[in-house]
């Protein structure tokens, strides 16, 4: 069996497999928490902001869809994986062959390399924030430390600890910024999550929202770093990958959710648009008062630079795994292809003449061209009568995981639309 695959193939019988208990779930939760950690970066703050500063409570509903994506995305990818023995990727070149999973490793790395763009950029406004410095001076110098982390033994993980210190202690200004507020309307809360309409001019806003904190590329990764976990196909009926799936989104939905309802509470009533990091840390001015600049450039750049090594990592990944070349994060075409990446993305961010607010969220959206393919590839492995042999079909996961797929591919043909119809009147 090949070195890539996920598991040995062991028979399973889902009626001898029972719940695991509560303290035992809790050990097999791994890479969901992982995946939450790239996931809130940058453009999950700026663009949960926008959502809260620009509509208020009236994208609220968004939260449902997302939890619901989420969640089918990763036990999706899951399932394959474990059924199949293989990751993602790998598994899709079994059943479709080269060109199908070449076609998903370009556009997931594609994805990856906007996610680094908006990461990069993030970087530059935490810096503007903390400074005063020009974003790209600020860029420039944090891709200069992460570059010496990057390939000085011990010193990242001392830093991450530091950076996930700094997201904890924003997720916590955010927390007490609603506190010290007085908490949401509870009314137009409550109408926010139960009316699913979209305001005029919000498609694209929702698009790179979704494509943020429920993403196909990010549960097509999940599979590579599950090979940590030797989890075993039992897992899929034991409660052990509901329970790393419902992680995952818990974690995402807490953070985007917290900073959607502080941006409607502060900012949409004065009717701010976000166009700059300072617009951003005027969020927090109820609770940390003139220390908010600060906080949210901590902030800012603790969340870019904790993202920034894993979306490089998994930009290579996926597109190495799409040409069947080595996967592992230790290999050196992944070392030095994510230092490529890095570099790629720095002068494209570069170039742009805008301000940082607005490329992280451009780049933001157009994270989604993968999902078209990725999504594809795994809603037909998971039909797949020889993927799910000898087991029950997973009629409700296929179905859920139509729905998503079907909505994301909605979504995107929706804005495609938009777009086209804006440059053309």
């Amino acid at each position: 069996m090949s070195q890539e695959n996920l598991i040995e193939q062991e028979p399973v019988h889902e009626s001898n497999i029972r719940r695991l208990p509560f303290k035992d779930l809790m050990k097999r939760i791994g890479p969901g928490i992982i995946l939450a950690g790239i996931v809130i970066g940058p453009g999950a703050i700026t663009t949960a902001s926008m959502v809260g500063a620009m509509y208020g409570y009236s994208l609220l509903w968004i939260m449902i869809p997302i939890a619901f994506m989420g969640i089918s995305f990763l036990l999706t990818t899951y399932r394959v994986a474990l059924l199949t023995g293989m990751p993602a990727l790998h598994a899709i070149r079994h059943y479709f062959g080269p060109l199908a999973a070449q076609i998903v490793g370009i556009t997931t790395f594609l994805s990856c390399v906007f996610f680094t763009i908006g990461n990069i950029s993030g970087t530059g406004a935490g810096m503007n924030l903390l400074f005063g410095i020009d974003w790209k001076i600020g860029a420039l110098i944090m891709l200069a430390f992460l570059v010496y982390c990057y390939f000085s033994k011990g010193v990242y993980s001392k830093v991450e600890k530091i950076s996930m210190l700094c997201v904890i202690g924003l997720i916590l200004a955010f927390y007490a910024t609603i506190f010290q507020t007085g908490g949401p309307n509870l009314g137009e809360l409550a109408y926010g999550i139960s009316h699913w309409t979209f305001p005029v001019g919000s498609l694209a806003l929702v698009l790179g929202f979704i494509s943020t904190n429920a993403s196909i590329t990010t549960a097509l990764y999940g599979t590579y770093l599950s090979k940590e976990k030797k989890w075993k196909k039992a897992d899929l009926f034991n409660g052990g990958m509901l329970a790393d799936s419902i992680a995952h989104i818990a974690g995402v939905i807490l953070v985007s959710g917290a900073i959607v309802l502080v941006g409607a509470i502060v900012l949409f009533p004065n009717q701010v648009i976000i166009s700059s990091p300072t617009q951003l840390a005027d969020m927090l001015v109820p609770f940390m008062g003139r220390a908010a600049s600060i906080v949210m450039g901590l902030a800012l750049v603790a969340c870019a630079f904790s993202s920034l090594l894993g979306n490089t990592h998994r930009s290579i990944v996926l597109l190495n795994a799409g040409f069947n070349k080595p996967t592992g994060l230790e290999e050196k075409s992944v070392r030095w292809g994510s230092l490529v990446v890095l570099v790629i993305s720095a002068v494209v961010s570069f170039s742009y003449g805008g301000s940082p607010i607005q490329l992280i969220y451009v780049a933001n959206i157009a994270t989604a061209v993968a999902a078209p393919f990725g999504g594809l590839f795994m809603c037909l492995l998971l039909y797949n009568k020889e993927v799910n042999k000898g087991l029950k079909k997973p009629k409700l996961l296929q179905v859920c995981m139509t729905i998503s797929y079907l909505f994301s591919l909605i979504l995107i043909t929706f804005v495609i639309i938009d777009v086209i119809s804006k440059i053309f009147s």
